[in-house]
């Protein structure tokens, strides 16, 4: 099963970065990656067993993939994996961490797992797939940093 990480440092607080990360109707307003970003079945914040979908902008596949929250520890750590996704995905499963580095520094750790299908190709799609979701990642962390430490937005807390 092919794993990666991506690790930035981000000038905010874990707290200012956790609420962004996982308020979906502001999701959009950093997120280079996708398109549509929402909570399902009514939901109106991100929880431990709480559903989203999100959607690639079509530029990178437009593929869309519903994910359900298997743990949520504000603001330390939230991780999903995968209800129903795209067809190259056998499994899908991600978290996101923050770390308190002083007072306004929080380093943010992306960490994913995956599997592709059909299992007798995964071995030639794996590598591919490795390759440019982990791109991907450090573009979106890349773009949250530049969001929190040039936007500031506003800490909403839970």
């Amino acid at each position: 099963m092919p794993t990666g990480s991506a690790v930035i440092d981000i000038r905010a607080a874990p707290e200012a970065v956790f609420d962004l990360l996982h308020d979906y109707s502001r999701r959009l307003d950093w997120d280079p990656f996708l398109r549509q970003a929402r909570l399902l079945d009514g939901a109106r914040v991100a929880d431990i067993g709480v559903t989203s979908r999100c959607i690639a902008r079509r530029a990178v596949g437009g593929m869309a993939m519903d994910t359900i929250y298997v743990s949520f520890t504000r603001p330390v750590v939230a991780a999903v994996k995968m209800t129903r996704g795209p067809f190259i995905f056998r499994s899908f499963a991600a978290s996101i961490r923050q770390d308190r580095i002083d007072d306004n520094t929080t380093r943010v750790t992306y960490h994913y797992n995956f599997e592709a299908q059909p299992r007798l190709l995964a071995f030639l799609i794996e590598p591919i797939v490795r390759r440019v979701f982990h791109r991907e990642t450090r573009q979106r962390l890349a773009s949250l940093k530049r969001f929190l430490e040039t936007e500031r937005p506003t800490h909403r807390g839970r």
